[in-house]
């Protein structure tokens, strides 16, 4: 006899606490022998997910909880990986939405809660960080609530069971007086506000594909939800592709979920999350079903793309000297192989053939792609990324954020300025307790491209800036992006301590002694508005003569570190981002010298 069984997805902004909130669970469910070491976030398994501390895919996992299987999906908190949450809520029946006890909603919380109560779910909260300072959860409770009211939330959503806890110190409790012990509150929410997923065994055959996996034995695997019917090894089955069009072909391999491992079974029924071999061309959304009786579950609809930029070839002096895959044919198998499983990313072939114009739904969204071909060899540049414009209602339209900063009062005059020169309106100012201000705006999407480093020079790097898509509004205006003219290297060669220093009074410079530069590089950012070319290959020229001081170790200003996402940031639309596994450079489109 197959276990009862609860789905339920857990929805929080970035840095709530939602993976840690997964490993208590984890931990208390048994899932770990006594005395096995545990890393923190196991749920993070992906590199850059560990070093950012952000969930980017979403994964699945399933506890045992009084003879009850639970399946707990971790979802992205970020809305650049929207197309993951949305692919996954259609696998639960009930949802698990996290805010901290400080801070309350966020965007993000706004975007995913969104997504989740237009399925019909039903949320339960839990306040986590309540033995944070500052913390306020009665608070963040009725934010919570104003924010289901705001969405459009029903009476039965409304009405949400909510519990305060510490994912970090593994305990949860229904009210701030009780004490806090361990997780099982949550447990026994789980089991008595969730319901038992709708499916019939024994009709025939729906299986929902909403997340694709490789392994080298089995090829393809798919992981999907049960909707109906009962699937088994060996079994026939027939694929429903996104055309309409049939492919028959074998379970050659079933598996299903306990704890952080997969495990083989023989079958399954309705309700229940599983992993599928046998399909080599399976794309998320089709379904699999009954060959005898073919019937296609709705395809899963995921809001559109809103920034872009190009992809090309790397055509600079340093070409292949660091990455290993540097063709067009390379870069464009890579990016047509990620739309196997990036459902929100678009990819179009242009006019010229080391070309590609590469779709996604934000700086962080494309970023990540970004950072995973330079880690796997590949070698090219990016474009500064544009917004999507669209005709709604036969009106131009572009796409706008919602965006929220926390800053120190002091920053709050600078922050309120420079966004309305971005044509940003604010709709809310909250100053809290500690001195410190919350303000939220919508401001147009290409507003913010480039703010990011305009706004931790404003706060000092004190301030916190959160964001996510809001909707498509009429066009708002020219935008005059303002940024200083930059320091572009003369000639090809190796940078002097000699020549950074006598150009100091120039800029900021984005290398050190040592670097390589070639002619058209960019090296840094002029103090002025134009461009400006330098030569900082010069050496000092020697002499007999021993100069006073002349051995004293010159003393050079520290350069600007430009990271992947800042130089995606800083770019014009004259300028490159060159990407290589070992280094990220800036250059110009042109080679043509400006003058001196």
């Amino acid at each position: 006899m197959s276990l009862p069984i609860r789905n339920v997805a857990i929805i929080a902004h970035v840095d709530h606490g939602k993976t840690t909130l997964v490993d208590a669970l984890l931990r208390q469910s048994g899932v770990f022998r006594e005395g096995e070491e545990v890393p923190d976030c196991v749920m993070d398994s992906n590199d850059i997910e560990r070093e950012r501390g952000i969930t980017i895919l979403s994964k699945n996992t399933a506890v045992r909880y009084k003879e009850t299987l639970i399946n707990i999906v971790d979802t992205p908190g970020h809305a650049d990986f929207g197309g993951e949450v949305e692919r996954v809520l259609g696998m639960v029946d009930g949802c698990l939405l996290i805010v901290d006890a400080n801070e309350g909603p966020m965007p993000q919380t706004r975007f995913v809660l969104k997504k989740a109560l237009e399925k019909g779910l039903r949320p339960i909260v839990f306040v986590n960080k309540i033995d944070r300072d500052r913390a306020d959860p009665h608070k963040a409770v009725d934010k919570v609530l104003d924010l289901f009211l705001e969405l459009g939330a029903d009476d039965d959503q409304c009405e949400f069971p909510y519990l305060f806890g510490s994912g970090l110190s593994g305990y949860a409790k229904k009210s701030l007086e009780d004490e806090g012990v361990d997780m099982k509150p949550l447990f026994e929410e789980i089991l008595d506000h969730v319901p038992p997923p709708v499916g019939d065994p024994n009709k025939p055959l729906q299986l929902q594909v909403t997340t694709l996996d490789y392994s080298e034995y089995v090829g393809r695997i798919v992981i999907g939800r049960i909707h109906n019917g009962t699937i088994r090894v060996g079994q026939q089955a027939v694929l429903i592709t996104e055309s309409g069009a049939l492919v028959k072909s074998k379970i050659s391999k079933l598996m299903g979920f306990e704890g952080l491992k997969r495990i083989d079974i023989q079958e399954s029924s309705a309700g229940n999350l599983v992993a599928v071999a046998g399909f080599a061309d399976a794309y998320i959304g089709e379904t699999i079903t009954c060959p005898n009786d073919p019937q296609a579950l709705p395809l899963i609809k995921v809001d559109e793309p809103t920034l872009q930029m190009t992809f090309s070839v790397n055509d600079s002096p340093f070409c292949g000297q660091e990455g290993t895959l540097v063709t067009s044919r390379q870069v464009r198998d890579r990016l047509m192989r990620e739309l196997q499983t990036n459902v929100a990313l678009r990819v179009e072939e242009t006019e010229s053939p080391d070309k590609f114009l590469v779709s996604g739904r934000g700086e962080l969204h494309l970023g990540i792609l970004i950072e995973n071909m330079r880690r796997e060899g590949y070698e090219f540049q990016v474009s500064q990324p544009q917004v999507i414009f669209r005709e709604v209602g036969g009106r131009p339209c572009e796409p706008f954020e919602c965006l929220v900063l926390d800053v120190p009062e002091e920053a709050v005059g600078g922050c309120i300025e420079r966004l309305g020169q971005r044509k940003a309106e604010m709709q809310d100012m909250h100053v809290s307790s500690t001195g410190r201000t919350q303000i939220e705006f919508s401001v147009p999407a290409r507003g913010l491209i480039g703010f990011r480093g305009e706004f931790m020079r404003l706060t000092r790097g004190a301030g916190i800036m959160n964001h996510s898509f809001l909707d498509y509004r009429p066009l708002g205006g020219e935008i005059v992006a303002r940024r200083n003219g930059v320091l572009i290297s003369f000639e090809e060669g190796t940078a002097t301590t000699y020549s950074l220093k006598n150009a100091e009074d120039r800029g900021v410079f984005f290398i050190t002694p040592g670097t390589k530069v070639y002619r058209g590089m960019i090296i840094g950012e002029n103090n002025r508005d134009d461009d400006m070319e330098l030569n900082i290959c010069k050496s000092k020229q020697l002499t007999n003569h021993r100069a006073s001081g002349g051995e004293e170790l010159a003393q050079l200003q520290a350069p600007v570190d430009m990271s992947l996402e800042r130089a995606l940031e800083y770019i014009g639309q004259d300028e490159l981002v060159e990407v290589t596994p070992k280094s990220i450079r800036l250059r110009k489109v042109s080679k043509k010298l400006v003058k001196r």
